[in-house]
């Protein structure tokens, strides 16, 4: 077996995750990969934060008291042409820096939703990460979530 020197490895990595990279994501009837231009936290209907991934930046910030827990936000990751994206194989995780201020709980495992609890006083991150099987294919910038006392 011949060992590779370290420029032959630099190309069979890049090989593979060029590989990698243009199998995951990609819609299988027409070949396009789905990059979400934005998303949106949903609450009853109205939009109360949206995220641009081109500029990196949030709308607003969440709020939810001490012992408390939001309504069921509905997450909706979003296309150029401002169309859902989705696929048997996509879900979402939400990921809490400090789940001692806040946690979310999703109703079921990888639904597109959930709800924010406040646990203590204080402000943690939330990152909104759209997941393809066991990996992330898109993951927002934090957004602030700020917990408070009654």
């Amino acid at each position: 077996m011949k060992k590779l020197n370290g420029s032959e490895l630099a190309k069979v990595a890049a090989m593979v995750c060029a590989l990698a990279l243009a199998a995951c994501g990609t819609d299988p009837e027409n070949g396009e990969h789905h990059e979400p231009e934005k998303v949106e936290l949903v609450l009853s209907g109205q939009v109360v934060a949206s995220y641009v991934a081109s500029t990196g930046a949030w709308s607003d910030e969440l709020e939810v008291d001490v012992g408390e827990e939001t309504a069921h936000f509905t997450v909706r990751f979003l296309d150029e042409d401002d169309e859902v994206i989705q696929g048997e194989d996509l879900s979402l995780r939400v990921d809490v820096e400090d789940e001692s201020i806040a946690e979310w709980e999703q109703d079921k495992p990888g639904e597109f939703g959930g709800h924010l609890h406040g646990k203590s006083e204080g402000e943690t991150d939330v990152t909104f990460n759209l997941m393809h099987g066991d990996h992330a294919d898109f993951t927002t910038k934090p957004v602030h979530a700020h917990v408070h006392e009654d």
